[in-house]
């Protein structure tokens, strides 16, 4: 009764649907089983990465989960009980919080192996453009629609990583993800078309209009595209920090 009223664990038989009541569940399953499978291979082995990834991940997970846990309070977005287990923490579905752990896993598997196998690399020129351009626009938007909380805090944050990045961290990889993020696109809007409702008769994460562009990509809101990518690169600039600070260990 006691984690009842603080929310932090919460059961609800009632809501399960017999028909499809795991297929969030099924969806982080299939996204993260073949990269988490092939991370063994002998030209990959990204199991080496896992001591990276693992705490990089935890470190942004807890702060998109906070995000989650606001904007569903607030009806920005919220769940359907049809295609849960009905197994809550902190009032979000157990297969939310499992999406924060197995989307960056397949992107930073994915982003690894592209690594591996081609040398990404733009001017300096470029990509200062890039950054600046893209940042100038989601701060322009993201000003402009400063009521609608889903664009706002996504594109305006979005655009003061990229800058901190860029131009205070000063790191070296951000021609590299900005491009390989071009190739994730393609799994994005088939995991985001599921999630949003694209083939099914509702979605399984609802989008409050009012709290957004309105701008739909067939069922997937337009922010999504921006609000996945800085998951990704928060989650890569963690990944990185941490595998450098273990190699310059190793290098004193």
């Amino acid at each position: 009764m006691f984690w009842y009223a603080l929310g932090a664990y919460e059961v609800f038989p009632q809501s399960i649907d017999p028909r499809m009541p795991s297929l969030y569940l099924l969806v982080n399953f299939c996204s993260v089983i073949v990269p988490f499978l092939f991370s063994f291979h002998p030209k990959l082995r990204f199991d080496k990465e896992f001591r990276y990834f693992f705490p990089a991940n935890a470190l942004v997970a807890i702060i998109f989960i906070i995000w989650d846990v606001i904007f569903t309070g607030d009806g920005v977005w919220g769940f359907n009980p049809d295609y849960l287990l009905g197994i809550y923490f902190f009032h979000l579905p157990l297969e939310e919080i499992l999406f924060f752990i197995c989307i960056p896993f397949a992107c930073l598997f994915t982003y690894h192996c592209l690594n591996i196998f081609f040398k990404i690399k733009w001017s300096e020129k470029l990509e200062r453009l890039v950054v600046i351009g893209l940042s100038t626009i989601l701060l322009a938007i993201g000003i402009l629609f400063l009521p609608r909380a889903y664009t706002s805090v996504t594109f305006i944050s979005l655009a003061l990583v990229l800058l901190a990045l860029k131009f205070l961290l000063r790191v070296n990889w951000l021609p590299k993800i900005f491009t390989i993020y071009l190739v994730l696109l393609l799994p994005f809007f088939i995991v985001n078309g599921i999630l949003t409702g694209t083939g099914l008769e509702s979605p399984i994460v609802w989008y409050n209009n009012q709290e957004n562009l309105g701008i739909r990509m067939l069922t997937i809101p337009v922010e999504d595209t921006f609000y996945g990518f800085e998951l990704v690169v928060l989650n890569l600039f963690f990944y990185e920090r941490l595998k450098g600070r273990k190699n310059a260990s190793k290098d004193a």
